[in-house]
């Protein structure tokens, strides 16, 4: 089984813990962090931009991928959200069985 760290930011602590809950309820993730308050600075529609936002790490099994990305694509306040997955390549065993025992479909 192979498993991801999918990354996404939110723009305030509410709207990340939502978020967090409801990846946990179904199974999408088996942990998310929710990291404190960052500014990010970044171009939008070509205007340069600066805001708050918490940076949401979440942890996966790679096969639930598609799921997590439709679920913040449709739940998400912002127009094009940041969701990007990085590949795990190595870590414990016993927590990669852990991850992969609590994203399992219909929990």
């Amino acid at each position: 089984m192979s498993h991801l760290i999918v990354m996404t930011t939110m723009p305030d602590t509410p709207s990340a813990e939502k978020l967090a809950d409801q990846l946990i309820a179904q199974s999408l993730a088996a942990c998310v962090n929710i990291l404190p308050a960052m500014q990010s600075i970044y171009r939008w529609q070509g205007e340069r931009q600066q805001g708050t936002e918490h940076q949401l790490i979440i942890k996966t099994s790679a096969n639930r991928y598609k799921d997590i990305e439709n679920f913040i694509k449709s739940t998400h306040p912002y127009e094009l959200p940041e969701i990007i997955a990085i590949p795990v390549q190595q870590g414990l065993p016993d927590y990669l069985n852990w991850v992969t025992e609590n994203c399992e479909k219909n929990q």
